[in-house]
């Protein structure tokens, strides 16, 4: 069930790209990310209170707190810097760097979690760098 909710997430990636670099076009790429930021706000607090989740609030333990909290920084720089790169780069170019995320996730995971980093995904980093190169060079 991961692989579905996985591949809806590069869908609705690839659409959010599309839809921002057509969005930005003439906003200032910060004013833009913050009503994008507003939108999902809104949206993730509606499916909290949708799914009744709000009652877990109070049971988040303070180690959550300052990773989920570090966690909304890092997404914050995120998306400035990606509509900042799409509104002055081009969408087709820009998203292959920003999906070099993938590469450096992995190399964090396996430094910073210990998770496993076989033969497979050495070789799958290496191509999805390279594929990254051949894409905007």
């Amino acid at each position: 069930m991961w692989f579905v909710f996985a591949a809806l997430s590069a869908v609705f990636a690839a659409l959010t790209a599309i839809l921002a670099k057509v969005g930005i076009e003439g906003v200032n790429s910060n004013l833009a990310t913050a009503v994008r930021t507003a939108v999902v706000l809104v949206m993730a607090w509606g499916m909290v209170f949708l799914t009744n989740a709000q009652g877990g609030l109070g049971s988040i333990g303070r180690k959550s707190w300052l990773f989920l909290i570090l966690s909304g920084l890092a997404t914050g720089a995120s998306w400035l810097c990606y509509y900042h790169a799409l509104q002055i780069g081009e969408a087709s170019k820009v998203v292959p760097v920003d999906k070099l995320s993938t590469v450096l996730t992995l190399i964090l995971a396996f430094v910073f979690l210990h998770e496993k980093f076989t033969a497979k995904s050495l070789i799958g980093c290496a191509l999805l760098a390279a594929g990254t190169l051949l894409m905007v060079l």
